[in-house]
């Protein structure tokens, strides 16, 4: 059987692409065939059978590392205990980092014990999400998190002048406490009810609609400038102790960039052809956490010796009074900070991180599915994914995590170091994260990272957000004047206008507050300005698919109706759902076809034709014969 290959573009030189199926490895392991979209540069020879067997681009192919264990394969549970163990690492380095950025936004004190609770009730809700997830959801092996896109609009909700701290001296701890749970009501509420509309759009299906306007080069500043805008927040915790904070960013570029490929024998490791038990990338999968254990156990020496002072923020002992006033277990309940509050300009602005995380999600689900070799992710698991992530993160909003959830890109590079990418491993991290935010001493000795030692963690991480960004214009022509301009006016103008408008919080003067609030939000949210920006300006400057980044997209979503891959079936009630004919109506079903509105179209399309031919003259006419002939009925 001949692979079959889709083509897209026109004569005028537009990319091609194949689609390649792989049927006689589909065959042989009775799984459903995977199609691949590669371009086609050179001419393909037919091999003696008339097929084609590889599709090869400019670079010579090299030969890809199998998978120890695919997206259904289960492994050992003591293997999954540890690999969903090591998920968990990755996860925790990054969610840390919300509630630590958020917390004096909030007006809390450094050492209150709840940002042990907020920690533990963000984690909490991120190992419920992945478990649905990868369970019901887009059911690929991917982390939920805390997302630094719902945090950038938090911080410039919190800086308006309503909600600027006031002087804490004198307040007793019931008063300080209301102060920064106030607070954490209205961003609550604001994550809510702007998660909301995301789960709506991945009912209705209206995702597919607006991807269609938003493009690589809208997503790409936006992205960029949630790094760019955190740039003060990291220095403020760095310029603390800067001996402290550049020694960790120092050992993170080592470990992670110098060291990557050097690897460690291990005990547990299979031998190879050659005899050899395997290596372990140990600094390339754990750079955060071995640079975290040095530089805090030597800041735990040099704190035990009194080289660092009193009151120096990089002494161990600095929030001390967070983990013993923390309690060993405790578990998140709804509403726990008291009943969130409502403002319309907070809840716009949060949906501006809700649309960049919803983007940024749909991009980590494409890379996720090539990673595990399995198929593109159809329309109703794309939909099934982002109605997930919505429910979820209207969920931590009702829980008080201070945050919501987005799939985090960095635990998908893990998958491409060990090689496992079984959904049941990820299932196991996300049971560890709920099993350790139970613990509320696990979230305090987080919480009780001294300062520095963090800021120079940020350092690090915050501008691998960025490249997240520039990584997604990969996908378009970056030789096109068209999109050099867009992108690099959008990135600068984004900063430009974010750092103006926090610099002068009071300058919005309309008359009315709450109108003067919204504008101070969005103008203040570097993201939103600099992916409004870049929206306009590269849905109205003209432009080709090729140019704009769609052809791989329109060629992936080809792929994706022609197989059709159990994988994405749900669990449990399959027979049913097939049963059901209205399911293929509804876009998170997995037998779903086509969207409802379409339906209602042909249905008008019908009854309008009807209705322009069911006059009797044209019906009806009378012969010579004086007999009736229903002409209808004949030609139809």
């Amino acid at each position: 059987m001949d692979n079959p290959g889709l083509e897209l573009g026109s004569e005028n030189g537009s990319r091609k692409y194949d689609i390649e199926s792989r049927t006689q490895s589909a065959q042989s392991t009775h799984q459903t065939p995977v199609f691949i979209i590669s371009k086609e540069l050179p001419d393909i020879p037919p091999s003696a059978n008339g097929t084609i067997d590889k599709v090869h681009d400019k670079h010579e192919a090299t030969e890809e590392e199998p998978l120890l264990y695919g997206l259904l394969d289960v492994p050992p549970w003591y293997i999954s205990i540890f690999l969903g163990f090591q998920h968990y690492l990755e996860m925790i380095a990054v969610a840390v980092a919300v509630p630590f950025l958020l917390t004096p936004a909030l007006c809390m004190v450094d050492d209150d014990p709840d940002k042990a609770n907020i920690i533990s009730t963000l984690v909490f809700m991120s190992g419920i999400i992945t478990v649905l997830q990868s369970t019901i959801g887009t059911m690929l092996p991917i982390v939920q998190g805390g997302s630094f896109s719902y945090l950038v609009p938090s911080l410039a909700i919190m800086n308006l002048p309503r909600w600027k701290c006031p002087d804490m001296n004198g307040m007793s701890p019931e008063q300080k406490t209301e102060e920064w749970q106030i607070r954490m009501r209205e961003i609550q509420g604001a994550i809510i009810f702007a998660a909301l509309f995301e789960t709506i759009f991945a009912l209705t299906g209206c995702i597919g609609f607006f991807t269609k306007f938003i493009t690589p080069i809208t997503v790409a500043p936006a992205i960029t400038l949630i790094g760019l805008s955190l740039f003060k927040n990291v220095t403020d915790q760095c310029s603390k102790n800067y001996y402290v904070a550049g020694a960790m960013c120092l050992l993170l570029i080592i470990f992670s960039q110098h060291l990557r490929n050097w690897k460690i024998p291990t005990p547990w490791g299979s031998r190879g052809a050659d005899g050899r038990k395997s290596r372990f990338p140990v600094f390339q999968v754990f750079p955060v956490l071995l640079s975290l254990i040095v530089v805090w156990g030597v800041c735990g020496i040099l704190t035990a010796a009194n080289v660092l002072p009193e009151g120096d923020p990089a002494r161990v002992d600095a929030k001390k009074k967070i983990f013993y006033g923390s309690p060993w277990f405790r578990i998140p309940y709804p509403f726990q900070w008291g009943i969130p509050t409502v403002s319309i300009g907070a809840v716009l602005g949060v949906l501006c991180g809700v649309m960049t995380s919803t983007i940024e999600s749909i991009g980590d689900y494409y890379a996720c599915a090539t990673i595990v070799k399995t198929t593109v992710p159809p329309e109703h698991a794309m939909n099934r994914g982002i109605f997930m992530e919505g429910f979820g993160c209207v969920m931590s909003g009702i829980m008080g995590s201070g945050n919501a959830s987005t799939s985090y890109s960095n635990n998908i590079g893990t998958i491409v170091v060990t090689k496992v990418a079984s959904r049941r491993v990820i299932q196991y991290a996300g049971v560890i994260m709920i099993a350790l935010s139970l613990v509320g001493k696990a979230g305090a000795v987080f919480v009780a990272l001294p300062d520095p030692i963090l800021g120079g963690m940020f350092l690090f991480l915050f501008p691998l957000i960025m490249a997240v960004g520039i990584g997604t214009l990969g996908e378009v022509n970056l030789e096109s004047s068209r999109n050099i301009f867009i992108v690099s006016f959008s990135i600068f103008f984004g900063l430009a206008v974010s750092q103006w408008m926090n610099a002068h919080t009071g300058i919005i003067n309309t008359g009315t507050p709450d109108l003067d609030s919204l504008i101070q939000i969005l103008l203040s949210t570097g993201m939103f300005v600099a992916g409004f920006t870049a929206f306009i300006l590269d849905n109205t400057i003209s432009g080709t698919d090729e140019e704009r980044g769609l052809t791989g997209r329109h060629a992936a979503e080809a792929a994706s109706k022609i197989c059709r891959d159990t994988s994405y079936d749900l669990p449990f009630g399959m027979s049913i759902i097939k049963k059901l004919k209205i399911c293929k109506w509804i876009p998170i079903s997995p037998t779903y076809e086509e969207h409802p509105i379409k339906l209602l179209k042909r249905c008008r399309s019908d009854e309008a034709s009807f209705d322009s031919t069911t006059s009797l003259p044209t019906y009806n006419s009378a012969t010579s014969n004086g007999r009736v002939q229903n002409h209808n009925s004949s030609a139809l």
